[in-house]
């Protein structure tokens, strides 16, 4: 069974089991390839699908290269599961503050963080045969699993097969920058791996305060995580510095611990936990963890 990351946890019930289904199906076999396509697509995320897509319908011989996942990150670990968890801990809080609209509130902690993330998962699953294999498939477009190079200007190789091509578009996204801290080894998680979790992380520290971190960071804690933000500027650092300010202030009142303009020097496992060793403009502190979530950045996939 196809995995959506070499030897992370991924939990294969029924609706990721559909999922792998359409957008890695374990039977599928490439096509011989045509003399000659008008464009040949590395990547089969958002923007991929989306172009190959458009030369199809015009009568173009096209070509689809995945190495991982049809869909990308949009649907399978970004937008779509990260909106589906955004959305149960966003109905978390108004329950909390039921009052305001004439109900009795809600205990803290009633959130079922298993039964969010099968929601988050049965969702993902339901909305997958838009980007999947047969689909792209059945619309003319010549799909292909396996890593694509370029052996000239005009021929892609993919396992052994050569494609001949008029026009190439590279689409192969980016992945999460892991940051080089000591100590911090394979023992955490980025966007890739998060939406794998069936247990809550009672303490989540957040490294990075860009739009993944931040999103994340309040997620968490409307579903009864404690989380710390560390942050090496102030958040959103490519916002207006208004916005940045805002987002500080809703992020404390909601109980979200924030350094910001503080860097993470180590990390160190004891006592069951991780501990983030962090300088911040006050001193250096200590913050524990039982889960570290990196979002640091992104960097592209151009090997």
């Amino acid at each position: 069974m196809n995995r959506i990351l070499e030897g992370e946890s991924f939990p294969l019930d029924e609706h990721n089991r559909k999922l792998l289904s359409l957008v890695r199906p374990e039977e599928w076999r490439s096509p011989e390839p045509c003399a000659m396509y008008n464009l040949v697509v590395v990547g089969a995320g958002t923007a991929g699908l989306i172009s190959a897509l458009g030369c199809a319908v015009l009568g173009g011989r096209v070509a689809l290269v995945e190495r991982h996942l049809m869909g990308g990150d949009c649907l399978n670990v970004g937008c779509v599961p990260s909106k589906s968890l955004i959305r149960s801990s966003r109905a978390a809080a108004e329950m909390l503050h039921a009052e305001r609209f004439g109900l009795t509130p809600s205990e803290t902690g009633a959130a079922d963080f298993p039964r969010v993330m099968e929601r988050l998962r049965r969702i993902r699953a339901s909305i997958a045969a838009n980007d999947s294999a047969a689909r792209y498939a059945s619309l003319g477009v010549d799909v292909f699993f396996g890593d694509a190079s370029f052996e000239d200007g005009s021929t892609i190789a993919v396992d052994g097969k050569k494609l001949r091509f008029k026009k190439a578009i590279i689409a192969t996204g980016a992945r999460a920058v892991h940051p080089d801290i000591p100590g911090l080894d394979s023992d955490f998680l980025t966007n890739e791996t998060v939406f794998n979790l069936t247990e809550l992380p009672r303490r989540l520290s957040v490294i990075g305060g860009g739009p993944i971190g931040c999103e994340l960071s309040q997620a968490f804690r409307r579903l009864g995580s404690e989380v710390v933000i560390i942050q090496q500027g102030r958040f959103l650092p490519r916002e207006d510095p208004e916005a940045s300010a805002l987002l500080a202030s809703v992020f404390e009142r909601e109980g979200i611990r924030v350094l910001l303009d503080s860097k993470p020097t180590a990390v160190e496992k004891a006592d069951g936990c991780k501990h983030i060793r962090v300088r911040t403009p006050d001193g250096e502190r200590v913050v524990e963890a039982d889960a570290i979530l990196i979002g640091a950045g992104r960097q592209p996939n151009v090997e």
